[in-house]
């Protein structure tokens, strides 16, 4: 499944609330299959929130409509229904990289917390969406503007996989180093200690018929 949303770091919130409620609305409009699903999201609130430069949307449904808005004022005392969080990295990764969402909240890229129905519901809207933020971009403002945003999201999605890689091989290199094996030597020595729990049994099973022929063989001699 595929949730998307579409931060961008350096144009101003309001603008970014105008982005994403234009291209949310051409693939809502556009597509009839996915009223049941947009009806089902009725009156449900999301907030957004784009952790390093501190950005909050708000994500709404209404009358078959998706609305983003920089603020929202709860009406009756009802809070937002979900809440999302995520550096500007992480959504990228999750709109540009097609990075499963459920993979992002395991990694803690993305933080989740809210009414767990509506969560189900809105994944199940995006992912028959199947929503492509470059090519709608591309769409409804032109190459120019699409082309850059998709560049700059693509760029932050390789510099997210190289520092992931670098973190991960320097814990390797600490270990090393500290003699803590890392995944493939831990790995490696798991399977050393099967092996040799499979021969102490194997050994234990040859002492015991070893002390069953013994205890017979006494039994024998002191009868004679």
């Amino acid at each position: 499944m595929s949730v998307m949303f579409l931060p961008l770091r350096l144009i101003p919130v309001p603008v970014q609330c105008v982005v994403m409620s234009t291209v949310l609305d051409l693939v809502f409009s556009r597509d009839e299959s996915l009223k049941p699903y947009l009806n089902d999201l009725e009156g449900r609130v999301f907030r957004i929130h784009v952790r390093d430069t501190n950005a909050i949307m708000f994500l709404g449904f209404s009358r078959g409509k998706a609305w983003v808005h920089s603020s929202y004022q709860a009406s009756s005392g009802n809070d937002v229904d979900v809440r999302l969080s995520a550096t500007t990295g992480g959504f990228a990764r999750m709109c540009f990289g097609h990075e499963d969402p459920d993979d992002l909240v395991f990694q803690q890229v993305l933080k989740l917390s809210g009414d767990s129905d509506a969560m189900l519901r809105f994944k199940k809207l995006f992912a028959a969406a199947d929503l492509d933020w470059e090519r709608e971009l591309r769409s409804a403002f032109g190459d120019f503007f699409g082309s850059r945003v998709a560049r700059a999201a693509h760029a932050l999605v390789e510099a997210e996989q190289k520092l992931a890689d670098s973190s991960r091989q320097a814990v390797s290199n600490s270990l090393r180093d500290m003699d803590i094996p890392d995944g493939e030597r831990l790995q490696a020595w798991q399977a050393g200690v099967e092996h040799l729990a499979h021969q102490i049994s194997r050994t234990k099973g040859k002492v015991t018929r070893l002390e069953h022929k013994l205890e017979h063989y006494l039994s024998d001699q002191a009868e004679q």
